[in-house]
């Protein structure tokens, strides 16, 4: 079965950029012939209104420059020397794919319930750091098998602490406030306590940490892929800065104050002291931010670097990763206001929502959240759009709100095994193509589905 994956999608799977374009090819045609503008007369000028409105749409454009951030501040701190000696500690009992798949599968589930930036970058860079052993030490461990599990974080974040769905419903009059009339007996917030650390949530969460390792140990029989791994970017003891892509950078041609350790010593703890005293409270409550993440990813970088130049050379070697981004993101951004000011969102949710019963209406809304995270790769977009309708559903139909809230957000992530949008930091990272990743990230669609549908049914 891997094997027949393994062909079908090195065949027809394209590049993640000629996804993006394909997707938002579709998005324009489906807002042309079937969006609704609000009565405006010409659906292709509106359609484009949209388009262009969401590719430059400021706040996403922050977002995805915070996406950019974690990804190549993260790099730049692998790339320094205690944390490169840690994950070469942590990553000494992978000597064959077995012990490798239970590593990287419970480490990076684990890390992206906590949170999914954490996640996302830590899999991307344990998977890479594994490849590189097995390269040095000819272990032939399976090389996308072990990348597509450094990705499994993003199959289960919305259910865990950083879940967009299940925070804000926390928040305080958040759901009375995105309601254009609020439901009888709608209360004004749903504590986590209900959704993200309910039993139901635990329980699933817990079978799904169990069950992955424990089929993906037994497929590796099936796949003996073997790939070549370039070690990360280095620092010889030459002083000159080399890459395995052979960018030179010599330490000793930098300006004094480059190569002065003193410096980074104090710029790095400098902003490390900053991070702590801003951001005390918001790691007290387990609040972590992609502003949180990335200021203290920038302290601890320059901190752990011996000189600016070091930094600067490892900056160079993780910005390179960061290209998918800079022109992915705005791209689904587009296709994000065009399902937004078109209403095919509002539309295709609704229509789960129309044939459904108290029965069914959590898994419907599975079905359609999963669907249309497809085109709306973001969880708190996809809630601002999505939400009021489940909730205004939920209400009419005696389905308990955390239920609701959970089904969502169980189908919002579990199509990011299908989705290329959050795999581009990793497969910069790891640079694998995503052909390579997806036969597996596939099978991750499959058991998480059967798993959350199941618990959906049971709870």
């Amino acid at each position: 079965m891997i094997a027949r994956l393994e062909l079908f999608f090195a065949k027809f799977l394209p590049s993640p950029f000629t996804l993006s374009i394909l997707l938002t090819l579709v998005t324009l045609v489906s807002a042309v012939c079937f969006g609704d503008f609000s009565g405006e007369a010409n659906q292709v000028v509106s359609t484009f209104h949209a388009w262009q409105s969401g590719l430059w749409n400021q706040e996403l454009l922050v977002f995805g420059y915070q996406m950019m951030l974690i990804l190549v501040l993260g790099h730049v701190l692998v790339l320094s020397s205690p944390v490169n000696k840690l994950l070469e500690f942590i990553t000494q009992g992978a000597v064959d794919t077995k012990r490798a798949v239970v590593l990287v599968s419970v480490s990076t589930m684990l890390m992206g319930f906590f949170n999914w930036g954490l996640g996302l970058i830590f899999g991307a860079i344990l998977a890479r750091k594994i490849g590189e052993k097995s390269a040095r030490e000819n272990l032939n461990i399976n090389y996308p098998l072990i990348a597509a599990l450094g990705y499994s974080g993003m199959m289960i974040w919305h259910g865990g602490i950083s879940g967009s769905a299940p925070l804000k419903a926390a928040e305080e009059g958040h759901l009375h406030s995105i309601m254009n009339k609020i439901p009888s007996g709608l209360p004004a917030e749903i504590s986590t306590s209900e959704t993200i650390f309910s039993s139901s949530n635990l329980i699933i969460f817990g079978i799904i940490l169990l069950v992955v390792p424990l089929i993906f140990r037994a497929i590796k029989r099936r796949s003996n892929s073997k790939y070549e791994v370039s070690s990360l970017y280095t620092f010889s003891p030459s002083k000159s800065v080399e890459t395995p892509d052979r960018v030179n950078f010599k330490e000793e041609s930098a300006h004094i104050l480059e190569r002065n350790n003193l410096l980074t010593l104090g710029f790095g703890g400098l902003i490390t002291l900053c991070f702590f005293v801003v951001y005390g409270e918001d790691l007290l409550r387990l609040n972590i931010t992609p502003n949180l993440l990335n200021f203290l990813m920038l302290g601890l970088g320059v901190l752990f670097h011996k000189s600016i130049s070091q930094y600067l050379g490892s900056l160079a070697e993780a910005i390179k990763g960061a290209s998918g981004i800079l022109i992915q993101f705005p791209l689904y951004f587009g296709i994000i206001g065009v399902m937004k000011e078109s209403g095919l969102a509002v539309s295709f949710a609704q229509f789960f929502v129309d044939i459904s019963t108290e029965a069914t209406l959590p898994i419907f809304t599975f079905i359609s959240s999963g669907i249309v995270n497809i085109f709306v790769p973001s969880g708190g977009g996809q809630w601002a759009i999505q939400g009021p309708i489940a909730l205004e559903s939920a209400s009419k139909l005696g389905v308990p709100i955390p239920k609701i809230i959970m089904a969502l957000s169980y189908g919002d992530q579990v199509t990011n095994m299908l989705q290329p949008f959050w795999a581009l930091p990793l497969l910069a990272i790891t640079k694998l193509k995503a052909s390579d990743i997806f036969p597996f990230t596939f099978l991750l669609f499959i058991i998480g589905s059967v798993i959350f549908i199941t618990g959906l049914l049971i709870f």
